[in-house]
């Protein structure tokens, strides 16, 4: 398996490739930001490990850029000590785990494992259906160009639709996953969501996404629509 680390303490870098290379890995290194992008995109690797904080292009924008050209290489995101919002923006962008320095060699390869038998499959960190596109990070959604005005709940029915695009989701799937289990009110409230839904995401641009599938629930179409 070939692993990509990207790392501007050298000292670091290197201890990293030759512990990895002792437990079977193939490692490349780049020592900044605008190597490390060039390399990822160059060469088919199986992971990276990525360090945020680099020179030249920082970890951030090398995660954006990969899930942005659909690039799903599995990235574990290195971070400082106290970088819980490093954390958090890291898993936004796209990558799939982190470690917190310092860390031991042994959970570092754990970790690498269990990613490599995640494998690459696609995990956008913005969910699109065509022109239509939502960031669960910052709850915006977008009908091409245009920014629309959705309400909490409108933005979570709208994910779950968009996550399972193309698939046919009953109203008691939708109140299992956006309605807390607490909820004990009526099952047509999910249709008025989807009504309020319809109005802003299709009606206002003569689109028709959502699709009614009676007697079993609601489909979003794949394409937007």
């Amino acid at each position: 398996m070939r692993v990509l680390v990207v790392e501007d303490e050298r000292r670091l870098a290197m201890s990293l490739k030759r512990g990895l290379e002792a437990d079977g890995f193939a490692v490349d290194v780049a020592f900044d930001g605008n190597s490390g992008l060039s390399m990822a995109r160059e060469h088919r690797y199986d992971a990276i490990v990525l360090d945020l904080m680099l020179p030249g292009l920082h970890g951030y924008q090398i995660c954006a850029t990969l899930r942005d050209h659909q690039n799903w290489t599995p990235i574990l995101i290195l971070t400082a000590m106290d970088g819980k919002l490093d954390e958090t923006e890291g898993l936004d962008l796209g990558a799939d785990d982190y470690l917190t320095k310092p860390f031991s060699h042994p959970v570092l390869v754990a970790r690498l494992r269990a990613l490599l038998r995640r494998g690459a499959a696609p995990r956008p960190a913005i969910l699109a259906a065509g022109d239509l596109r939502l960031d669960p990070a910052s709850r915006r959604v977008w009908r091409g160009d245009h920014v629309l005005r959705l309400t909490v709940r409108e933005v979570s029915v709208l994910e779950y639709l968009l996550r399972h695009a193309g698939q046919v989701l009953s109203k008691r799937d939708i109140l299992d996953h956006v309605w807390d289990d607490d909820f004990d009110g009526d099952p047509n409230i999910v249709e008025v969501y989807v009504h309020h839904l319809r109005k802003k995401i299709d009606i206002a641009f003569g689109r028709r996404a959502i699709e009614t599938i009676r007697g079993a629930g609601y489909r979003l179409a794949a394409d937007g629509g």
